[in-house]
């Protein structure tokens, strides 16, 4: 009898957060565990929406998030199609050892909108069960699990390409992050420029031009022509000229 009375109070408490909106930011962990890592986090005053069917211990609900994402894929897991090989991991940040989101199914929809070196961005939206722990059942001194997320990259440059600034090649050396709209230099009847892609600014006038040769899925560069992106690389003169080249290591939609 106390086994049933304890059973009923869970369900009681469940169905009072169903009822009531969360009162504190609260994260949503992959597991039903206090170490897990944390998929999401729901602020004060969402409603979660519990995952039908899905059975949580007891201080635990089973809640369900439906999206939008924005995660992580290694460019390996990339069929021909350009689909997502089924089974794959997608991450929350483009590391080997982050948090898996999900895992890729067939006929999921997603848009890549980043490539980063060997990984790409991807956004997408699907049911994802995670956990949350019911009032009163988190320890006091736990503290609240953080999304991982991508490094920042480096603060953006003065535009070296600017009348009147001097070419250092010193201080090109190191990757810097650009910011502008993504072109294509191919045009019928007109001579073949050295990159088939450049950046401009504002104006319209060239940055510099954009090397994606390490970017592992060219085929889909034209999502980003005449689109503004942040363009992450190293950025060096051009033998025989003022023009610049950007070695691209990760390519960005803003």
């Amino acid at each position: 009898m106390k086994v049933n009375h304890l059973l009923l109070a869970a369900a009681l408490a469940a169905a009072s957060l169903r009822a009531a909106p969360l009162t504190e930011t609260t994260a949503v962990q992959a597991r039903p565990e206090a170490n897990a890592p944390a998929l999401a986090v729901l602020k004060a005053g969402t409603e979660p929406t519990p995952a039908a069917g899905v059975t949580a211990p007891s201080g635990w609900l089973a809640v369900e998030l439906s999206g939008p994402y924005e995660a992580y894929v290694q460019n390996k897991d990339f069929l021909k199609s350009l689909d997502i090989h089924p089974g794959a991991p997608i991450r929350i940040a483009p590391k080997r050892d982050a948090p898996v989101l999900t895992k890729a199914e067939k006929g999921d929809a997603i848009e890549i909108i980043g490539l980063f070196g060997k990984w790409t961005q991807v956004k997408f939206s699907k049911k994802i069960v995670g956990y949350i722990q019911l009032p009163g059942a988190m320890p006091s001194a736990a503290p609240t699990p953080e999304i991982a997320t991508a490094p920042a990259p480096a603060p953006a440059p003065v535009n070296s390409n600017a009348p009147g600034h001097a070419v250092n090649s010193d201080a090109n050396t190191l990757p810097r992050l650009l910011e502008g709209k993504i072109v294509s230099t191919r045009h019928p009847f007109m001579p073949r420029r050295p990159y088939d892609f450049q950046l401009n600014d504002a104006s319209g006038s060239r940055l510099a031009y954009v090397d994606v040769s390490h970017l592992l899925l060219t085929a889909h560069m034209e999502n980003y022509i005449d689109h503004t992106v942040d363009v992450y690389g190293t950025v060096q003169p051009m033998d025989g000229g003022n023009d610049l080249v950007i070695t691209a290591e990760s390519l960005q939609l803003k």
